[in-house]
């Protein structure tokens, strides 16, 4: 990562650091000095009030030994508390000239060699005050009263800077304090080199520090930023679990909280996506099986109503006048209206049952007695046929649970199937097989399997597996159509089962 938190942390805490650093050593090249000439020219006038304190009210010249003693003790401490010189000298000057005429140390006492070098300068400091005489260009004021005067002091002698401080007291007497000042710059750069050093030691233990203390920060935030590229993902299974109560537990909490819902809001568009494409695909799917249907129908009433209307205008056009004829096309037409008609009734049937208009009836009735009454009204047809039925009923009632009208319609559909369908041996096989509370009605018909690839298109409305055999028979495809949609309707089990010899289709019923 070019550019962490974690080094940006590091790199602005290091450079707060070097420049806390940095300003502290501009301070000590710029300022302190100053700070430093102000605190000792403080110094001094504080010295100075003491030092006036001190010898107020003492008589120099008729002082005891132990006055003495005790005035020059407590002058020694005021010079080392304050680390200045100081002097306490009685001077007469010439009154033309303002040269000093004598000088009398009353303290300390001075070797002449130092006595004379102050004489010079303290020459100076009287003819200012009397005469208002420069003092040099060495010289600078620092700060005046009327008791005292204070300058900054280049002594070339020494070539060192000092601060003195010059104030008369009574009978011709003079206070002289003196301090060095050059020892300051030697301090500013001692304490420069020392603040470099230290602050470097600081500088890497800051780093150091600033390092762990970051990966404290940083690694929670990586760990938000892992769970939202999840989230990305749409996993929102991802969640943030460290308990924590400053903001970054806040955030981890808000995402948990943004990823649920997340979870729901993708949850309910994707059902609802789900729902469209279904509503979509029914759509569809209603709007093919409705041109299908049109189509299927238009197809299966063409041929009966051109039939209908050839024979007609037969009949109209006095084709054959005998009698017989006429009867036959009467027949012709009277046969077709009906297969129509049958047709219309059977679709309207299947479009309620599709449509959920035509709603089941359950009630308890005896299966074995629909199949017995079933094959009653179509025993002329077993006749006509010479078809050989098998068919040993119960001896006892076959209770079931259904609408016993729609399985009429379905046992109706499957025997009518097997009359239009057998073949070879002629032989139509009824059976009922009990297993787990439920019922299975089958019938078989000898004859022709059905092709594998017909299997599960014969449910379909109108479809045909022999076109020409069912045109033959009065077929339209609706039989099996009507038996899927009741069994569907029943939410029960129905088929067909091709063998060498023929087909059997079943269904079964609940008997509890």
């Amino acid at each position: 990562m070019k550019s962490s938190m974690q080094t940006r942390l590091i790199m602005i805490s290091s450079g707060m650091l070097v420049l806390a650093i940095a300003c502290i050593c501009f301070a000590n090249i710029f300022w302190l000095p100053y700070y430093y000439q102000s605190e000792k020219v403080s110094n001094m006038k504080n010295a100075y009030n003491n030092v006036v304190k001190q010898v107020s009210g003492v008589e120099w010249g008729s002082i005891s030994e132990d006055e003495l003693d005790n005035t020059y003790d407590a002058l020694d401490r005021l010079g080392s508390d304050n680390n200045v010189s100081i002097y306490i000298m009685q001077i007469k000057a010439y009154a033309g000239s303002g040269d000093i005429a004598t000088i009398n140390y009353v303290y300390p006492s001075s070797s002449e060699r130092l006595q004379e070098v102050s004489r010079e300068q303290l020459g100076k400091y009287v003819k200012n005050k009397y005469f208002g005489t420069s003092l040099g260009s060495n010289c600078t004021l620092l700060g005046r009263s009327s008791r005292y005067e204070v300058y900054k002091v280049y002594d070339n002698r020494l070539q060192s800077n000092f601060l003195e401080l010059t104030g008369q007291l009574p009978d011709n007497y003079w206070v002289y304090l003196r301090t060095n000042y050059q020892g300051m710059k030697e301090s500013v750069g001692v304490s420069n080199r020392f603040m470099v050093q230290v602050g470097g030691i600081i500088l890497l233990l800051g780093i150091l520090c600033m390092f762990f203390v970051s990966k404290k920060y940083t690694k929670p935030i990586l760990k938000l930023a892992q769970h939202a590229k999840e989230m990305e993902k749409l996993n929102f299974s991802s969640r943030y679990t460290e308990e924590r109560q400053d903001e970054i537990g806040v955030l981890g909490n808000s995402m948990n909280s943004l990823a649920d819902k997340l979870e729901e809001t993708i949850s309910e568009l994707k059902t609802a996506n789900n729902e469209l494409q279904l509503d979509l695909e029914r759509r569809t799917e209603q709007e093919e099986m409705r041109r299908e249907f049109l189509a299927n129908v238009s197809h299966e009433l063409k041929t009966p109503i051109a039939l209908i209307q050839g024979y007609a205008e037969g009949l109209q056009d006095n084709i054959n006048e005998d009698a017989e004829s006429r009867e036959f096309y009467c027949e012709v037409i009277v046969d077709e209206a009906n297969k129509m008609n049958k047709m219309v009734k059977r679709l309207l049937s299947l479009n309620q049952l599709e449509f959920g208009n035509d709603q089941v009836h359950l009630e308890h009735f005896d299966l074995r007695g629909v199949v017995d009454s079933v094959l009653h009204s179509t025993d002329i047809l077993f006749k006509q046929k010479n078809v050989e039925l098998s068919y040993q009923p119960s001896d006892e009632p076959v209770m079931v649970w259904a609408d016993e009208y729609m399985i009429e319609e379905v046992v109706t559909n499957y025997i009518s199937n097997a009359l239009n369908h057998v073949e070879f041996d002629n032989k139509i096989e009824i059976k009922m097989s009990w297993e787990e509370g439920k019922v299975r009605t089958s019938v078989f018909n000898t004859g022709k399997p059905i092709p594998e690839s017909d299997i599960d298109k014969i449910w379909t409305k109108f479809y045909k597996v022999d076109k020409a055999r069912t045109r033959e028979y009065g077929g339209n495809g609706i039989g099996l159509s009507i038996v899927k949609a009741i069994m569907d309707a029943h939410n029960q089990d129905y088929g067909v089962v091709n063998y060498d010899n023929g087909v059997e289709f079943w269904f079964e019923l609940d008997i509890q």
